[in-house]
């Protein structure tokens, strides 16, 4: 399994940004632009949330089988590997709905937030943004957590 990459994330952060900004001026010359949901930061910091617990159970369980403590309940490789194909895809995600959201908060903000409603919107896409990097930060750390050591032997025979 490859490891996430900072710059993939942000290249899809900046390309979804950019194409909603753009469909969002096109959609508000045409007519009203549709509202930034209530319940997008909520979903997006429930996951980062859950993504958080399930990396800070595994680094303990993790802990307690290295250190080799009586009755340590071990971590099954297959639980691991699940984990963090969770965590891959949901920072993925996660950084496409940015930005989209972050595109959608840069219309409002530069085009709108003398209309409470919009002020509302601009507010509720920049908890998206937010939240939505609160979930690539867990998921990062949770990727962190299940990171196999590197083998002595293959380290130093490749030196």
């Amino acid at each position: 399994m490859k490891q996430l990459r900072l710059g993939v994330l942000a290249g899809l952060f900046i390309v979804a940004g950019v194409l909603s900004w753009a469909g969002a001026r096109l959609w508000n010359s045409v007519g009203t632009l549709p509202g930034v949901p209530l319940a997008a930061p909520i979903v997006l910091g429930v996951i980062a949330v859950v993504l958080f617990a399930t990396a800070l159970s595994l680094r303990s369980r993790l802990k307690a089988q290295r250190e080799r403590r009586p009755g340590a309940k071990g971590v099954e490789p297959l639980m691991a590997a699940r984990a963090v194909v969770f965590g891959q895809a949901s920072a993925l995600v996660s950084a496409l709905v940015s930005g989209v959201y972050g595109g959608v908060g840069l219309f409002l903000l530069l085009n709108g937030l003398e209309v409470p409603a919009r002020r509302d919107q601009a507010l509720y896409a920049g908890c998206s943004v937010l939240a939505g990097a609160a979930v690539i930060a867990a998921a990062l750390f949770l990727e962190r957590v299940c990171k196999l050591p590197e083998d002595d032997d293959e380290a130093t025979a490749r030196a």
